[in-house]
């Protein structure tokens, strides 16, 4: 009985030892949950005529709850498609135009996919990582506020109404993954999107954006 038990033990021992090793190795998913936050780094080009000079905007920061899913390729190599919720971002006017305050909101689905180089070993308590993602954003749910329209010549009956043009960009990432059980991890990341885009207005003028946003991303994951 005793040899049995002795057995028993040394096989689950083995078992717990090959699961510990097999962390982040070729063929792991992996899907976590957690949160984002955004900080667009916003160079605004002038608002096209009629217009007062140095018309641009401001662009606010904005978190939301994301998640995303991991699949390793090798032991090294790993795709990664970030999920959540829609991110909602806020116009203010800027330079000239700095006193007037909201301009209007939008929300955004920054939809990207990583490719990820993860250095050490698959069983490696620490494992820091890059990436190089393309990101597609998608803007939608666009309102615009009265001070919009009193600089662009609107009426409480005719407001001035904006739409954006939806862009890719490309996305280098840096992060690191604590694994502090065989399958439960903590994944911080960084990254930063470079993105242009236009908002087009109603009254027939326009003006781009360079939002560059930085992305600070923290997230508790579950491997199987």
């Amino acid at each position: 009985m005793k040899t049995q038990i002795l057995r028993t033990g040394c096989a689950l021992a083995l078992l717990a030892a090959f699961g510990a090793a097999q962390a982040q190795v070729a063929g792991t998913w992996s899907v976590r949950v957690g949160g984002t936050h955004i900080k667009p780094q916003t160079r605004s080009e002038n608002l096209t005529a009629p217009s007062f000079p140095n018309t641009k905007v401001d662009v606010g920061s904005a978190s939301a709850l994301t998640g995303g899913i991991n699949y390793m390729l090798t032991d090294h190599w790993a795709l990664d498609l970030p999920v959540g919720l829609p991110f909602k971002h806020s116009f203010y006017g800027d330079d000239a135009i700095a006193g007037v305050g909201k301009l209007g909101e939008t929300k955004v689905v920054p939809a990207t996919l990583f490719l990820q180089y993860r250095f050490g070993e698959a069983n490696a308590a620490l494992r820091p990582y890059v990436g190089l993602g393309v990101t597609y954003s998608k803007f939608f749910k666009n309102r615009s506020t009265a001070a919009l329209s009193a600089i662009t010549g609107g009426t409480p009956a005719n407001p001035t109404t904006a739409s954006i043009d939806n862009k890719f960009g490309l996305t280098p990432q840096v992060g690191l993954v604590w694994n502090f059980t065989d399958r439960m991890f903590l994944d911080v990341a960084y990254y930063k999107s470079f993105l242009k885009t236009t908002a087009h207005l109603s009254s027939g003028q326009s003006i781009g954006m360079r939002l560059n946003p930085d992305v600070v991303s923290v997230g508790i994951g579950w491997r199987f």
